[in-house]
């Protein structure tokens, strides 16, 4: 390739990069972005989700408009606007402003990324065509698993607006390297616009993707939710009776007649959905359940992110030599193993949680390698840049899907947890041979700290004012029961006694309240855990359905020796 074209990939690769990090960046960040806005964690949700709504909405149809404009100048465009809403939000000093900014961030988004792979793709000679979308599509794939750990690092070592920050001047080094290489007088498409088209496709996935991501705030069974999924269902059905009988065609469904586009679709999508359940809800468990800090949390999971980079673009290379099917079935058998072992191993065993991680990069890095390669099969033109955009919409489906499930469940699995630990500690410490009140105290104490399951409790539960005070009752109840006349020096005796007395039954009843306390921790340690591990041995079955995706790609073609053979000779 020419330096030119060099510099473009580059370009792009920086544009879909910086896009798909600021789906997952800041979920490590919430709490510290909560505590330096002083806002409620359900309010901060939607600077969270507004991104995943709108980049998912507009993508499509904001990528057919670029054709009609020219794809190069809505680029840098985009990539302005883009830079525009992460200053914003960067400068965020309260939620409203915060929201805005990742509004504006995400139309931004929605232009740049599918025009990055189109632009990528049409820039090089169809030499070179499958190595560049491959390098394309494990950017993709490497961004979204190193969100959690690129937000966590920056929140922890500088401050949580690093996390956008950080995209004003790779931005504007994209943006300066594509003044310089693109075509700014490029060609046009003055095809009509399905304004038609457009308006159904973000319906559908508008209130798609707001009811994925507001579902457990709202309420699964909440008649708002229940009538976006109908509205999504009846926009969906709408849209593509539109676009079938649409001459200029918002998304051309002769995109689904390609059997390795169909294939890739929801390859794209299912892979993501079982990646980001994991990225997203792991480090949930080790901040929550482990008490491991969100630095801590973020660095456990690399190891997914190092397998991804070291078997993208390995996988990318056999599946000339392999075909599509043995691949993609592959990686989703991977994938499966990791899920199976996240549902038995000891998650305390950090050693087990790096090798199952690793097994799970590995599986996905050997997916995510090919499958963009794939998507893009043989297309040309606007067919390219619908496909881009199609896998675009599908990857951030995925990832609103997995936050979906997998938060939510999570959410409902510790309930229960908790629900049942509040009821073990109750029977324990009802059995203790303690005072009533401290009863209370103690009970108050193991609820309070079952937030935190690694919270260090007090192994003397009498105060010292405390202990003076049952010593001197003691002391006032035995002096009554001694004569008038007893001396000063007897009272000191008798106090004495009294003390050691007290001390001892106090210290046998702190024994008993802190192996109580023990039982009841290890308890809901346990009861935390299979929250997790729950969510995995529930979901098994589906991703190793998953694996049957692969039967939708042809068959690869092998040549017979016999033409091999007059092929050489000739």
């Amino acid at each position: 390739m020419k330096f030119k074209q060099v510099m473009i990939i580059i370009a792009m690769s920086i544009g879909i990069f910086l896009c798909m990090l600021d789906t997952t960046v800041m979920n490590v960040a919430l709490p510290a972005i909560q505590s330096s806005l002083r806002i409620q964690l359900n309010n901060i949700s939607w600077a969270l989700n507004i991104y995943t709504i709108l980049f998912a909405s507009l993508t499509i149809p904001l990528g057919k408009i670029a054709e009609h404009f020219g794809t190069h100048k809505s680029y840098i465009l985009g990539f302005i606007v883009f830079i525009s809403g992460s200053a914003i939000s960067s400068f965020a000093h309260n939620l409203t402003m915060l929201i805005i900014g990742r509004a504006v961030q995400s139309i931004g988004a929605a232009l740049v990324f599918p025009l990055s792979m189109s632009i990528g793709i049409n820039s090089v000679d169809l030499s070179v065509r499958k190595q560049v979308i491959a390098v394309l599509g494990i950017t993709q794939g490497l961004a979204a698993a190193l969100g959690p750990i690129i937000g966590g690092c920056l929140t922890n070592f500088l401050s949580w607006r690093w996390i956008f920050i950080i995209n004003i001047p790779l931005g504007i080094i994209s943006v300066i390297i594509c003044l310089y290489t693109l075509k700014l007088n490029e060609p046009t498409q003055p095809e009509a616009i399905d304004f038609v088209g457009s308006l159904l496709s973000m319906i559908t996935l508008f209130s798609l993707t707001l009811g994925l991501v507001q579902g457990r705030v709202w309420g699964w069974h909440s008649s708002v939710i229940i009538c976006l999924f109908m509205l999504s269902g009846i926009s969906l059905l709408l849209f593509i009776i539109c676009e079938y009988k649409s001459s200029h065609p918002m998304m051309p469904l002769v995109l689904f007649k390609n059997r390795e586009f169909t294939g890739s679709a929801i390859t794209i999508l299912l892979s993501n959905l079982f990646l980001v359940a994991v990225t997203v809800v792991l480090p949930t468990y080790f901040v929550k359940i482990q008490g491991k800090t969100e630095l801590e949390a973020a660095l456990l999971i690399t190891p997914i992110t190092g397998m991804i980079f070291i078997f993208s673009p390995l996988a990318a290379i056999l599946i000339d030599k392999l075909g599509a099917r043995i691949v993609i079935s592959t990686g989703f058998i991977l994938m499966t193993m990791s899920f199976i072992l996240f549902s038995i191993i000891n998650m305390k065993n950090l050693f087990l949680v790096v090798i199952t991680c690793m097994i799970l990069g590995t599986g996905y890095g050997i997916i995510t390698g090919p499958i963009t390669v794939l998507a893009a099969s043989d297309f040309k033109g606007s067919l390219l840049n619908a496909s881009q955009s199609v896998a675009g919409v599908l990857r951030q489906i995925g990832i609103s899907l997995a936050i979906a499930v997998y938060v939510t469940g999570l959410y409902g699995n510790l309930v229960t947890a908790k629900n049942h630990s509040i009821q073990y500690i109750k029977n324990e410490v009802i059995a203790l041979n303690i005072p009533e009140e401290k009863k209370t105290t103690v009970i108050q104490k193991a609820i309070h700290s079952l937030s935190n399951t690694s919270t260090s409790t007090p192994k003397n539960h009498f105060t010292s004012v405390e202990k003076k005070r049952i010593i001197q009752e003691n002391y006032y109840q035995v002096l009554k029961e001694q004569p008038s006349s007893i001396s000063d020096v007897e009272k000191r005796q008798i106090h004495a006694q009294v003390s050691i007395k007290v001390n001892s039954k106090l210290k046998t009843i702190n024994q008993n309240t802190n192996a109580a306390i023990a039982k009841i921790k290890s308890f809901a340690v346990n009861e935390y855990g299979k929250a997790f591990t729950k969510l995995y041995r529930n979901s098994i079955i589906f991703v190793f359905l998953s694996t049957f995706v692969s039967f939708l790609f042809p068959k690869k073609k092998v040549k017979s020796k016999r033409k091999l053979h007059s092929a050489e000779n000739a």
